[in-house]
């Protein structure tokens, strides 16, 4: 038995890569999951330290939805250069096969070289090496299928909130798109469980997902995600009332003034009764209803 590598370039993997680590890890000595320390696709970094925290999340958040599947996995961050640190990883533990988890036509180096083809050439036969595609741009475009930018930190773990990203996918075909902007006073380790708990279950319900941590303020990371993902909607969750500092700030009326997608807001923890009751008198959309 020999390793399973999961390595991660700019992007976290979804459900596809899990699906991939799930049939293989059982015929696996370990799961390693790497990721280089280079700029994610989406989310405002301006310096080193950030773009490897960012790499640090993807990497994490991976391990917490492994875990949540019962596949114990190890974590590395590398150097930034793609096709190093997926080189480094593979000499340093020898995979049976490595899962790349990259967008399409992802390409390095001055000669743009595809990274994809380029491994294959480099480590076959030893080890195989199996493209996991991450789409963005296609899916984006796709009318069968509604692509929902979801913004949250504190409130991922809702359960309430799952259910309605459930709820929305059961009615019409959705993918999600869940990035967690930084708030003062609540730890990473919290957002990254949060993140992959509320990941794990649209996997087990067949929805696609993928998930980010980000270091930027909340505002700012919804408008890079809006400019970046092609997103058909956007979906903003928020704690109750006065304990939201996200409503102080009107972060739902601000990005409301920034972009023509339609924007709903999800009040985590109210109870329904209390909802109906909203969209009877006229509040839906207050009540966090799309109406």
């Amino acid at each position: 038995m020999r390793p399973l590598l999961l390595f991660l370039n700019e992007v976290a993997g979804g459900r596809m890569l899990l699906g991939s680590a799930k049939e293989r890890a059982p015929e696996a000595s370990y799961v390693v999951v790497v990721a280089p320390a280079n700029r994610p696709t989406a989310g405002q970094i301006t310096s080193p330290e950030e773009t490897a925290q960012a790499a640090r999340s993807r990497v994490e958040v991976t391990l917490a939805v492994l875990e949540e599947f019962g596949i114990e996995a190890v974590g590395e961050v590398l150097d930034p250069a793609p096709e190093l640190a997926l080189g480094d990883a593979i000499r340093s533990h020898r995979p049976s096969e490595a899962l790349l988890s990259c967008l399409y036509e992802t390409r390095f180096g001055f000669a743009r070289r595809d990274l994809v083809e380029w491994a294959k050439g480099e480590f076959a036969p030893g080890t195989t090496v199996t493209h996991i595609p991450v789409r963005i741009e296609d899916d984006s475009v796709r009318q069968d299928v509604t692509h929902t930018l979801v913004i949250g930190n504190q409130t991922l773990s809702s359960p309430d909130l799952a259910e309605r990203l459930l709820s929305r996918a059961a009615e019409s075909p959705h993918r999600y798109t869940i990035i967690a902007p930084s708030t003062e006073g609540v730890p990473q380790a919290a957002v990254t469980r949060g993140l992959a708990g509320l990941m794990a279950r649209l996997y087990e319900s067949d929805v696609d997902a993928t998930g980010q941590p980000l270091a930027s303020d909340p505002f700012s990371a919804v408008k890079n995600a809006i400019e970046f993902y092609q997103v058909d909607d956007i979906l903003i969750s928020t704690l109750p009332g006065d304990e939201s500092q996200w409503l102080k700030d009107d972060l739902i009326g601000r990005v409301r003034e920034f972009t023509d997608k339609p924007v709903s807001h999800h009040e985590a923890g109210r109870a329904g009764e209390t909802v109906v009751a909203a969209v009877a008198a006229g509040d839906g959309e207050e009540a966090g209803v799309e109406v």
